[in-house]
């Protein structure tokens, strides 16, 4: 194999295993559905990323990062969102909606919507500036003097399909884990530090831009 390739791999597992913004959005679902709410997110993160590599492919992401005023909006819409996303889990944590997981999602029947949890998925990924600097900056470093436009494609797709294996370990191996989340203060410690992580993530976020 491809040296350049398994230093790609090898780099891209790295960084995909490293819990962050998506990571925290399908915990949330998971939390809130099974495993059917946490897997719907991976899949929308996996959407979400498929369309950074895409406007990567087409150069619109490098016409966004040369636009300040545009790349300013997405990190704001970005952090904002993750804002939202955490104060939500708070004020859920706060009004005691935090409760031990239900008969129903113990017996793996969703309680929100898949595609509500997939529309999480989405977002959080497509206003996520670290993944258009992944593709901008990263995934062009790893392609050979002439390589072929495929190229780009097969480190996008090994991006794309190591990310989504590895949020859907998290929503299965949470709801693996679920007997565990019977108990009121487990639940409201695990809702307590899902909202912690969103809101870090949100404040990185919003202070990394320059507005």
């Amino acid at each position: 194999m491809d040296p350049l390739f398994v230093a790609y791999l090898s780099l891209t597992a790295a960084l995909v295993v490293t819990p962050g913004a998506t990571t925290a959005v399908v915990v949330r679902n998971t939390l809130a559905s099974g495993w059917r709410g946490g897997l719907a997110a991976a899949l929308g993160a996996a959407a979400g990323n498929a369309a950074h590599a895409t406007a990567a492919g087409l150069g619109l992401a490098v016409v966004i990062a040369r636009n300040p005023a545009l790349l300013l909006a997405v990190q704001l819409a970005g952090g904002l969102y993750l804002a939202w996303l955490g104060f939500s889990s708070a004020r859920r944590l706060i009004r005691g909606e935090a409760l031990p997981i239900s008969g129903e999602i113990l017996d793996a029947h969703a309680t929100i919507e898949p595609h509500h949890a997939a529309r999480e998925g989405v977002t959080v990924n497509l206003l996520n500036p670290a993944i258009a600097t992944f593709y901008l900056a990263v995934v062009p470093s790893f392609l050979p003097a002439g390589a072929p436009r495929g190229y780009y494609v097969q480190l996008a797709a090994a991006h794309v399909g190591m990310a989504f294996v590895c949020h859907s370990l998290w929503a299965f191996g949470l709801d693996r884990l679920r007997h565990l989340l019977v108990r009121p203060s487990a639940r409201r410690a695990l809702e307590g530090l899902t909202a912690a992580a969103l809101l870090l993530l949100a404040a990185r976020v919003l202070a990394s831009s320059n507005w």
